[in-house]
């Protein structure tokens, strides 16, 4: 059987090529015919640009070619002889990644969770993107009232910004020198947003904040140096902060003792593989069941993720697409490709 596929053969290219799967499934395996799937922008840019600190285990060095795409939606086509959670028909995501940009995804069956019938596949395909913050936010033990700050407004910043307000942090404050996604982010529930490279920013964000105090909670999005040592300014005293921006960088220059230590701030390690594999429990959950508080909120019209998917592109024009994400500064929060059709 072929696939048609994104393949990273080198730095800054990226090619749709055919290749080989098997005709049928392992036992506990599943194959997916892929009807969306969303660029995650962090890791991909990241793997497009050839950086070879892409997973935060070091024994893991990757290699070219390079196969990335977590975001998938779909429906199943085939299914192992010991597959018994899905059916051949069924409308799927990948609840924990491992999928890639492909015609057809072949995943082990405990990654696939199930889509409600009135939540459409291109809401989906976002699911597993907006787990991050989901659970970044878990981790900062957030309570209704907390004051919150979200660092950085690509998709990951303004799922979290949506997040935030839905379980009851306010102000949610959100920041990006961007202002197109700073707008954005106030059209899906940020109550003030500011520009970081602005005179005075932390003293902007303290003032709408109880008391002038700062804030209790942010998220961190960028992975950038300078964007954790300016959100350190603007926090108050003991409040959390959730590193979910992936930090490549290793030069960070930050007075620990006077805005870490001294303050009683707490840096909260927010990668998505810090997350249990297996079994859930308070204020760590598996990325699966993650997956299907997601589903279940857009289900229930808590959520909607309509306003976040703005671009629906072919397959075929993937380099352009990546040399866009590069260059683009206003890069679209929701860029999906559309599988259907492509053999």
């Amino acid at each position: 059987m072929k696939r048609k596929v994104f393949e990273f053969a080198r730095p800054f290219c990226v090619e749709l090529v055919e290749q080989e799967i098997p005709d049928a499934p392992a036992e506990h395996e599943v194959y997916i015919r892929t009807v969306h799937t969303t660029i995650s922008s962090g890791s991909e840019k990241a793997n497009y640009l050839g950086d070879n600190n892409v997973t935060p285990n070091p024994d893991i060095i990757p290699t070219w070619p390079r196969y990335c795409g977590y975001a998938v939606s779909g429906v199943v086509m085939a299914i192992g002889d010991k597959v018994t959670n899905v059916k051949i028909g069924d409308r799927v995501i990948l609840g924990t990644g491992g999928g890639i940009h492909a015609s057809i995804n072949c995943v082990p069956d405990h990654k696939v969770v199930k889509v409600p019938d009135n939540v459409s596949l291109s809401e989906a395909s976002m699911t597993f993107i907006s787990v991050f913050p989901l659970s970044a936010i878990r981790k900062t033990r957030l309570e209704p009232g907390d004051s919150a700050l979200v660092m950085g407004l690509g998709n990951l910043g303004c799922f979290a910004v949506q997040q935030l307000r839905l379980f009851g942090a306010y102000p949610v404050i959100a920041a990006d020198p961007v202002k197109e996604r700073r707008d954005f982010a106030l059209s899906v529930g940020a109550d003030y947003a500011f520009d970081p490279f602005e005179p005075d920013f932390a003293k902007k964000v303290k003032s709408v904040t109880r008391e002038g105090k700062g804030v209790n909670v942010a998220i961190e999005v960028t992975g950038v140096g300078q964007a954790l040592d300016t959100t350190l300014d603007c926090m108050a005293k003991m409040g959390r902060v959730a590193l979910l921006g992936c930090t490549r960088d290793k030069n960070f220059t930050i007075d620990y003792y006077r805005k870490v230590h001294g303050n009683g701030v707490q840096l909260i390690g927010a990668h998505i593989g810090a997350t249990p594999e297996w079994e859930s429990g308070y204020g760590f959950k598996t990325q699966c069941d993650e997956s299907r508080i997601i589903l279940d909120m857009l289900s229930g019209g808590r959520i909607s993720f309509k306003p976040f998917v703005t671009v629906h592109d072919d397959p075929h024009n993937c380099a352009e697409a990546y040399k866009r994400l590069v260059e683009d500064k206003n890069f679209p929060i929701g860029y999906q490709f559309d599988w259907e059709g492509i053999e």
